[in-house]
């Protein structure tokens, strides 16, 4: 237990990795409780919320391209409280695209794009059954993403979320639909 205990004095407290990670740690709790709840709204405002950590994160790891995209993802969410309007989620796509150009570094910004996208178009969904569809198939990109870029924090993360999303996809619309079923 004492080499646990000076293993974690150790270490550097100061380095861009471990805070990153810790950071993703953090983002973790926020991700995970989103698709419990059952309002767009609140599921938005919980990746809202995650997305300030997750921004951070990248920057630390000098991940420009996901730096932009999770900045723009994270005013997006923000707005998206408020609006499902095709207008904004169009603004926020042509926003993803551009960051994208003006910070490429090959097939990885391509992958982090694509399910930037995805979780645009899903963030302005008037439905969170929708929301949620869509937001497994973005997290799949950002999931090979994360692997890519070498952040095992992140790679958890994304794990997390899609399994919170099944779980909470499942509580809201397979559970109740076999019920009905049952009567």
């Amino acid at each position: 237990m004492t080499e646990l205990v000076n293993s974690f004095i150790e270490l550097d407290w100061q380095d861009p990795f471990l805070i990153s990670q810790c950071l993703i740690g953090i983002a973790i709790i926020f991700d995970f409780f989103s698709f419990q709840f059952k309002k767009r709204e609140q599921i938005v405002a919980c990746l809202f919320a995650a997305g300030l950590l997750i921004t951070t994160h990248f920057a630390l790891l000098e991940e420009w391209t996901a730096t932009a995209l999770m900045s723009i993802a994270t005013l997006r969410y923000l707005s998206s409280i408020w609006t499902t309007s095709r207008k904004m989620m169009w603004f926020f796509s042509a926003c993803s695209v551009t960051a994208t150009a003006f910070t490429f570094a090959g097939l990885i910004s391509v992958i982090s794009c694509v399910g930037t996208l995805f979780q645009t178009r899903a963030s302005f969904c008037e439905t969170d059954k929708r929301l949620r569809q869509l937001m497994i198939v973005g997290t799949s990109f950002w999931l090979i993403h994360n692997y890519m870029v070498g952040s095992p924090g992140a790679v958890l993360m994304e794990v997390l979320f899609i399994s919170s999303n099944l779980i909470g996809y499942y509580r809201h619309y397979i559970r109740p639909a076999k019920a009905l079923l049952k009567h």
